[in-house]
């Protein structure tokens, strides 16, 4: 559940302030009238949000034997492929956000009015969804489905409030903390990620195993139990994992971590500078 409910709150957060921002905008610009336009493109989005999770989901639990392992692996690295541009892409573009969004809504309102503002509310909130259903996708192979819809429901709903008190009180967030947090969080849930798509590639023979159980703890923290499936679904726990997952895991974490601290270290004009 602590996986999807991080996701979940992420990417719903993101999408209540671009919508905040929007609305925010809007008020600036006197145009009232063109709010229904804004909420029907956020809808909409959520929509198609939504039938994208379900055929994910069913298409993933449709297959069997190996088709299932390859399904369930390639979702894992899309989607830990996807978190990973996700992730750099908010480490660059957080603090200018809202500069950005309301220069695009002027631009939405000066030219084609409701349909061009329709179209921004709509691809901006369908990106974060179509992410959060891969994600979720992912997730739910991994864990329950239950867990994984219990904890997105639960990060939607604390996403709202907090985009909610944002705009509408005077509470302050600090995003770039907050971002960097959940990116720590989210590096290892993607380093997760890549270690069990490597997993379900070496049961299918793809990747060679080359040592088949590079250890075996499970007598002490049993990966059936209820704690080895928190770990397991939030950081990819395995108690007896091969040499190529755990490979895979290092890789990943060591390369995201030096990369974003890379781009951290970057003067402050360089480092928003569209990749």
């Amino acid at each position: 559940m602590l996986p999807s409910y991080i996701l979940a709150l992420r990417e719903g957060l993101e999408a209540a302030l671009i919508i905040g921002i929007v609305l925010g905008a809007l008020r600036q610009m006197r145009r009232p009238e063109l709010r229904p336009a804004l909420w029907a493109g956020a809808i909409s989005a959520v929509l198609v949000s939504l039938v994208a999770s379900v055929i994910l989901y069913l298409l993933g639990v449709s297959l069997e034997g190996n088709a299932e392992k390859i399904f369930e692996g390639f979702t894992m690295l899309l989607a830990a492929g996807i978190l990973t541009w996700m992730i750099f892409w908010m480490n660059r573009q957080s603090h200018n956000l809202k500069g950005n969004l309301e220069a695009g809504v002027h631009k939405a309102v000066t030219r084609t009015g409701k349909r061009a503002l329709f179209a921004l509310a709509f691809f901006a909130v369908v990106r974060e969804g179509i992410e959060l259903a891969l994600f979720l996708t992912a997730t739910a192979f991994a864990s329950d489905a239950i867990q994984t819809i219990l904890g997105t429901l639960l990060g939607l709903g604390t996403a709202i409030l907090l985009g909610w008190s944002l705009f509408a009180t005077t509470v302050r967030l600090d995003l770039r903390r907050f971002f960097r947090v959940t990116g720590i969080l989210l590096i290892l849930f993607a380093a997760g990620l890549v270690a069990h798509g490597v997993h379900e590639f070496n049961e299918v023979g793809w990747i060679p195993v080359v040592i088949e159980h590079l250890w075996d703890i499970n007598p002490i923290i049993d990966e059936n139990s209820t704690f080895g499936q928190i770990i397991k679904a939030l950081f990819g726990y395995n108690g007896n994992p091969s040499l190529t997952e755990v490979m895979a895991y290092i890789a990943y974490f060591v390369g995201v971590f030096f990369s974003l601290r890379k781009t951290g270290n970057k003067p402050a004009g360089e480092a928003v500078k569209p990749a």
